[in-house]
C-alpha cells in the first residue's frame, strides 16, 4: 500500500512570505490590498450624483457603485482569509486611512446636514 501524504493548509494566521514569493511580490499584494481598501472607503463616502440628476439614471448610478463597492469589500475579505498577517494589517490600516481621508471631518470643514439631505450616495457598510 502506498500512503500519500496529506497537506492540510493552515487554520490559523500566519506571518511573512512564502518562502516560494519574492520580497517585491509580496509588497505589491501588500500595496494592493491597502489601495483596495482605501478605495472600498472612497466608494461608501463619496457623493458622484447631485441632485438634479434624473431619478432613473440616478438609482442605476446608486446601484453600480453599490455592486462595485461590495464586490471589491468581498474581494478584500477573500484577501484576509489567506490568513497572513501582513494583508490583514494591510487590510485595516487601508480602510483606516479611507476612513480618516474620505469619512471624518479632519480634511474638510464641519458642514451642515439638513434633516433630509443625504451625506453619501450609499448606506454604510453594516457587518
Amino acid at each position: 500500500m502506498v500512503h500519500q501524504k496529506m497537506m492540510n493548509p493552515h487554520m490559523t494566521f500566519i506571518w511573512g512570505k512564502n518562502s516560494r514569493e519574492s520580497l517585491i511580490s509580496y509588497l505589491v499584494d501588500l500595496i494592493s490590498v491597502f489601495l483596495l481598501s482605501l478605495l472600498v472607503e472612497c466608494l461608501s463616502h463619496t457623493r458622484f450624483i447631485n441632485a438634479i440628476t434624473n431619478d432613473v439614471v440616478a438609482g442605476l448610478m446608486q446601484t453600480v457603485m453599490y455592486g462595485v463597492r461590495i464586490g471589491l469589500a468581498y474581494l478584500v475579505m477573500l484577501l484576509v482569509m489567506s490568513c497572513n498577517v501582513g494583508i490583514l494589517l494591510a487590510a485595516v490600516a487601508g480602510f483606516s486611512a479611507g476612513f480618516l481621508v474620505f469619512g471624518s471631518r479632519f480634511f474638510r470643514a464641519s458642514e451642515t446636514i439638513g434633516a433630509y439631505q443625504k451625506s453619501t450616495d450609499l448606506p454604510p457598510l453594516n457587518c
